[in-house]
């Protein structure tokens, strides 16, 4: 009688809670022609159904976009026009789609970046009006970040993490292959988190959204904190900084760090050696946000991961010498001449110069060149291709070699055109060969150039104004004034409704600090302060107050191509991979490009 009381208490704790081995998952994968459904499609669906470790059927479609697919997305995932140009549109697919899901009882909807993945498939059921089901979701890119840890895995991309969980698929940007790699990674992670005792579908809500002890022993670090704007500042035991934020309410930014909704694990293990969080109340966001970046570069805390280097970012720049070369520096005390930048990194420097050695002869060897040297030089394979003068050898003259450099500088400086217009010539040449691989390269290195030209130009232009007031209307009515000299945060001031706006701009440039110039390219500030500015200036309904200096931006400068993205996708009208058609499976060499927004 005592067995069968066990084992019927037995059976009542294991219904408490569906197991994860009964429980039957759809995981899911979308490919688009865009990152937001507010102005993209759905262009292919994937799913895969899986319970216990065995796959129960498989979803694929192509899905009519209803428009082009751009061609950078061509070139990523290999879906091209005349593959999606009998296809379902979505007001088909998506009802096979829940078809296909609601053949599962209580399934649960998987997919890697879930956010993305279903906020397309509830925008098109919404704009079909069609009552999105209401699927527990689960995104296994948030999972791994909780189990997985730095050392284990450098990022929790889905091509990270299907090669170390031994997935048998790769992914490549198709959404069946894609969400068959990603059920791999469920099962690794659901093995990892059985070994942490979680076994049932609450135990993975609780797991997904638990409390560490130590969140719970110091959540009263964050009592006390105003609610203000302002920089927060998690110290370890001796009172050296761990990691500098800002928010525009400080009370309520700390004491999320202390609720289930913090899963970062380098947050998480942080807050076991916190000691104390120090805030500083600032005037304004951008006062708290300008601060926020000269604290990190002061205390490089070991916690934060951006903006700690603002001193070693990568230039492109023209040596000082007979010869001047195109050459990369890290650190803006190292730049001599006309420059363009900063890059994210030195790989992108380097296409940027690529882009510039397309269109320009520049000599490509390092050493410097002299009288002595050019008698005993031998010409390398560049002279021979015509990409270069050979000054080395005195086969060009400084001052015939000077007549290219300059050119160089007005590519840098006032005009891009040439490197444009070149780069749609060359894009047309090779589409028309079907040399795609080669085509995407001459934009890669383009969009390089034309991304650090354009914030160069802005920075140099902002960067030389002695001074700017600007006024921001608050939402009280009032008005935020700010003062900038030469790139640099000098100062803010509220005026409250019905002050006299003139004496707060009085009072603001009596209370601001005092700048002046160096002999450098960015004078007074680091170029994340300068960019951060920039943005701001750009906020709607800004009003510049003063402005001393010409602040202009050159008519046909870097700024004046941002459409090159769109102009260079025109420039291959047709795009057909090798192996194409409904079940082709090309995968071309991957390649994010996007001009983005100057900083971005």
């Amino acid at each position: 009688m005592d067995a069968e009381r066990a084992v019927s208490d037995q059976l009542s704790l294991q219904d408490l809670g569906r197991p994860l081995r009964d429980t039957t998952f759809i995981v899911v994968d979308l490919e688009t022609t865009g990152g937001s459904p507010a102005t993209s499609a759905i262009t292919e669906i994937g799913a895969v159904k899986v319970r216990s470790g065995e796959v129960l059927g498989e979803f694929r479609t192509f899905v009519n976009p209803g428009g082009p697919i751009p061609v950078f997305i061509t070139v990523l995932t290999g879906i091209t026009d005349s593959m999606v140009a009998l296809a379902p549109g979505i007001e088909s697919a998506l009802p096979a789609f829940l078809e296909f899901c609601d053949n599962a009882d209580n399934a649960v909807l998987v997919a890697h970046n879930a956010p993305f993945d279903i906020g397309f498939l509830k925008a098109a059921s919404a704009q079909l009006k069609i009552e999105w089901p209401n699927y527990e979701t689960l995104d296994t890119a948030k999972l791994a970040r909780t189990i997985l840890s730095k050392d284990e895995v450098k990022d929790c991309k889905l091509g990270t993490l299907a090669p170390f969980f031994g997935a048998t698929t790769t992914p490549n940007h198709r959404a069946l292959d894609d969400a068959r790699a990603t059920v791999d990674v469920l099962h690794g992670l659901i093995s990892r988190l059985g070994n942490l005792g979680v076994s049932t579908l609450p135990d993975l809500r609780a797991f997904s959204h638990r409390i560490t002890p130590a969140q719970k022993k110091k959540k009263y670090l964050a009592e006390n904190i105003p609610s203000t704007c302002g920089v927060y500042i998690f110290k370890d035991i001796k009172g050296v900084p761990l990691y500098v934020g800002v928010s525009n309410n400080l009370r309520n930014r700390v004491r999320s760090y202390f609720t289930a909704s913090e899963q970062r694990r380098r947050i998480i293990d942080m807050i076991a050696i916190t000691e104390s969080v120090e805030t500083i109340i600032c005037r304004t966001p951008l006062e708290a946000s300008v601060l926020e970046l000269r604290l990190i570069e002061e205390f490089q805390p070991r916690i934060n991961r951006r903006s700690k280097h603002q001193s070693k970012s990568h230039w492109v720049h023209l040596t000082r010498e007979r010869f001047p070369r195109l050459t990369i520096a890290r650190g803006i005390e190292k730049i001599d001449d006309e420059w363009i930048g900063p890059f994210s990194s030195r790989g992108d420097a380097q296409l940027a110069i690529e882009c510039v050695y397309e269109v320009l002869p520049i000599r490509q060897c390092t050493p410097r060149i002299t009288i002595a040297s050019q008698k005993k030089s031998s010409a390398c394979a560049l002279a021979g291709m015509g990409k270069c003068g050979a000054p080395c050898i005195d086969d060009q003259s400084a001052e015939d070699y000077e007549a290219i450099v300059d050119v160089a500088r007005h590519l840098f400086t006032l005009d891009a055109s040439l490197v444009v217009d070149r780069a749609n010539i060359r894009m047309r040449e090779l589409a028309i060969e079907e040399r795609f691989e080669e085509a995407i390269e001459v934009r890669n290195r383009l969009t390089s150039f034309l991304r650090a030209s354009s914030r160069a130009e802005r920075l140099r232009a902002f960067v030389q104004l002695p001074q700017i007031i600007t006024a921001l209307p608050t939402p009280e009515g009032g008005w935020e004034f700010t003062c900038i000299r030469y790139g640099r945060f000098a100062g803010a001031l509220i005026g409250d409704p019905g002050y006299a706006p003139q004496l707060t701009i009085d009072s603001l440039l009596l209370l601001s600090e005092p700048v002046a110039p160096r002999e450098r390219i960015l004078p007074a500030s680091s170029h994340e302060e300068v960019e951060r500015l920039l943005r701001y200036v750009e906020t709607p309904g800004l009003r510049l107050v003063e402005v001393l200096g010409q602040w202009s931006a050159p008519a046909r400068g870097a700024q004046a191509h941002r459409h090159a993205l769109e102009a260079l996708e025109l420039a291959i009208p047709t795009v057909k991979p090798t192996g194409g058609g409904h079940d082709g499976r090309p995968i071309p060499r991957r390649s994010r490009i996007s001009l983005g927004e100057p900083g971005s």
